[in-house]
């Protein structure tokens, strides 16, 4: 039996892996702890299964590969779910340069406690280039968390829930409360609709587990030059602005969501006015300004781009959860 899978989700990570692969041979303080690397390559077209081979053939740890052809990063994580055979599932993504001991403070955190249906990581940012001034007021959407030195519980009232990037999860409550199919895959080529993470931890919120940040899990997010750049930063955040109706009606009655939709389109129409208000000609001139503003303005089309393209009837044709592969007899790639 193994108590821990780590499982890290890639597309064409074979220059990435490597520093991941480095990281998780050096862990330490995992004595009694019976722990495995799981690959998951969602249809990478580099050699990122060499390397995994690679790596298999010279590490004490074991390390498993498997190819999850479905696109997305949802699909990604739910094969690893199935995958794995261990209570705890903890995700990286393969930017994520995790501290020494990290799956030791991710298991002893979720042992202590057993009502944590997720765990979040302190993520610290490892920038190629100095991001642009004024890049703090944007940074957490790239995945760069830190909320203190405490433990923190994310309360549902404060509607604020944090990144997949460091994730740690029961596997059998998502095996239980998720539904087969999330509204939103992910990131793919050709589109930047995000918000996957979010939705996938409103069903464990919602299903009554909790949800902690633990600060001891501490992991650094490697951000390249090009991240920081405009052709990357405002489709970005114009993905995450589309996805916003999903997740803002995940936990609302459906009876509500007509009254709450129409509050939200009213808000986000002031928040666009408001915004073109105060920074006037910094919209187009200043790049962290310009992200806001395609944030406000994707978040106030997301209704009508969702239902436009089809988004919304994948919530009325699949929500039943997976509740028949609650003990899924894993393959093996």
């Amino acid at each position: 039996m193994v108590d821990f899978t780590v499982a890290v989700p890639t597309y064409n990570g074979e220059h990435r892996l490597p520093g991941v692969f480095e990281a998780l041979r050096s862990q330490t303080g995992l004595d009694g702890i019976s722990w495995e690397i799981l690959i998951v390559d969602n249809n990478s077209h580099d050699q990122t299964a060499a390397v995994v081979q690679q790596c298999q053939e010279t590490s004490a740890v074991p390390v498993r590969y498997v190819l999850e052809q479905r696109q997305g990063a949802a699909y990604a994580r739910d094969r690893a779910i199935h995958e794995s055979e261990s209570a705890l599932v903890g995700f990286l993504d393969d930017d994520n340069i995790p501290a020494a001991d990290w799956v030791a403070a991710a298991y002893h955190f979720a042992q202590a406690h057993p009502k944590a249906g997720a765990i979040a990581s302190r993520i610290y940012a490892d920038y190629e280039v100095e991001p642009p001034e004024q890049f703090h007021r944007i940074s957490a959407f790239l995945a760069i968390t830190q909320r203190g030195d405490q433990p923190l519980l994310y309360h549902p009232q404060q509607r604020i829930l944090p990144p997949s990037a460091g994730l740690v999860v029961r596997r059998q409550t998502w095996l239980s409360i998720m539904p087969k199919h999330l509204v939103l895959s992910g990131r793919v080529e050709g589109s930047m609709l995000t918000g996957e993470d979010i939705e996938m931890l409103s069903y464990i919120q919602q299903s009554g587990w909790d949800i902690w940040y633990n600060p001891a899990m501490t992991l650094t997010h490697k951000i390249p030059q090009h991240r920081l750049q405009r052709d990357y930063l405002l489709p970005f955040f114009r993905g995450i602005g589309l996805s916003r109706h999903v997740t803002r009606m995940l936990n609302v009655a459906p009876w509500k969501r007509p009254m709450l939709a129409i509050a939200h389109f009213l808000n986000d129409g002031r928040k666009v006015l408001l915004h073109l208000y105060r920074h006037r000609q910094q919209v187009r001139t200043d790049l962290v300004a310009a992200c806001e503003f395609q944030l406000f303005l994707s978040s106030l089309e997301s209704p009508f781009y969702l239902w436009r393209k089809g988004y919304l009837k994948r919530r009325s044709a699949d929500s039943s959860p997976n509740s028949s592969l609650q003990q899924p007899t894993p393959s093996r790639s």
